[in-house]
């Protein structure tokens, strides 16, 4: 097995005062900061590593992407169309890998067919605002049905979940589930706007599984969700029955198990402990991974080595990196240098 790293990113939104990409080689000691070719100060929001190659690590920041070739030796900024866009998530189409596609803040869509070299404005959707928060809506995921590509996905922070019939061309709401299941007391959740479907519209990952195809998994405030007819009925997979924690940042497939999935579960955004959660049955059953470090804050994202199905890690808001490379028989922490206080992406291969 060729040489893993573990990439990590860090912004400056709630009083962190380092910020940047930061790269650990697997085995081998500690983090350290990447920054040739990057401007500081750099706020990173998202990190992929190319599934076919791991070499080419692509990084979403509030001056748009940067891409590297070299493990994130040395990074550049691509031919991207519009200045001072934040990017929150990246997806490699899975048939098609030089087809890269981007979500931003203002909600908008693009997307790269030679490999992230060049990008266009692909969607800038016309969406009701249904949560009024004090920042523009960032798209947080993109996933794409394997059985059917043009059929596209994508959760918002905060304005739920978009979909797609035509590749990412032109994108409608699908929220009304969402809004319902709201009317439940459990699930209402109000702390910035008036609306009582705040926490529901509170997205922050989805996935669609190839062992499950047409069906959406959803990490939301008030847990995961599922929704098998294009977002229009939603359905409380109620992970509160396996766990104390419910707030989820993130759900993913494992790239060697699709019926194997993967969530973030914490308390809530600032929380001071947080979980990893697998199931091994596409969400019917849960349980908890990460086991022997205490965990001090919210676990923010998870991340996969879609050529080594041992390594799990998981981000924490305060810098804290938990990961395993036996696939969860010992766990170890690892630690992003002093300051780094708001913790968002994490990607190994």
């Amino acid at each position: 097995m060729a040489d893993s790293y573990v990439y990590a990113g860090a912004g400056l939104w709630r009083g962190g005062k380092r910020s940047g990409v930061f790269r650990m080689k697997i085995g081998n000691g500690g983090f350290e900061q990447l920054r040739e070719g990057l401007p500081e100060p750099l706020s990173v929001h998202h990190i992929v590593v190319h599934p076919l190659d791991p070499s080419r690590v692509f990084i979403g920041t509030q001056d748009g992407p940067y891409i590297s070739t070299d493990r994130g030796a040395h990074w550049t900024k691509p031919d991207f169309p519009d200045q001072g866009v934040q990017i929150w998530s990246f997806l490699v189409h899975p048939s098609e890998p030089e087809t890269i596609f981007a979500g931003a803040s203002p909600v908008a869509i693009y997307k790269s067919e030679d490999g992230g070299a060049h990008w266009r404005l692909l969607a800038r959707p016309q969406l009701t605002e249904r949560a009024k928060m004090p920042f523009a809506c960032r798209v947080m995921r993109i996933a794409l049905d394997p059985a059917s590509p043009k059929d596209m996905f994508a959760t918002i922070e905060v304005n739920g979940v978009m979909t797609s019939r035509d590749g990412g061309a032109t994108w409608t709401d699908c929220n009304d589930g969402l809004v319902r299941l709201a009317e439940t007391e459990k699930l209402k959740s109000k702390l910035v706007s008036g609306n009582d479907a705040e926490g529901m519209l509170d997205g922050h990952a989805l996935c669609i599984s190839p062992a499950k195809p047409g069906t959406v998994f959803l990490a939301c405030r008030m847990g995961l969700f599922s929704s098998s007819d294009g977002g229009r009925q939603w359905t409380d997979m109620e992970v509160g029955r396996f766990s104390p924690l419910t707030y989820a940042r993130d759900i993913r497939p494992a790239p060697q198990d699709p019926k194997r999935l993967y969530a973030c579960l914490s308390v809530h955004a600032t929380g001071d402990t947080g979980s990893l959660a697998k199931s091994d049955d596409l969400g019917a059953t849960w349980r908890r991974i990460d086991h022997g470090v205490p965990v001090h804050a919210t676990f923010m994202q998870l991340a996969l080595n879609a050529r080594d199905e041992g390594q799990v890690f998981g981000a924490a808001r305060n810098g804290q990196i938990v990961g395993t490379t036996d696939g969860g028989k010992s766990w170890q922490e690892h630690r992003l240098p002093a300051g780094c206080e708001d913790v968002y992406g994490i990607a190994c291969g």
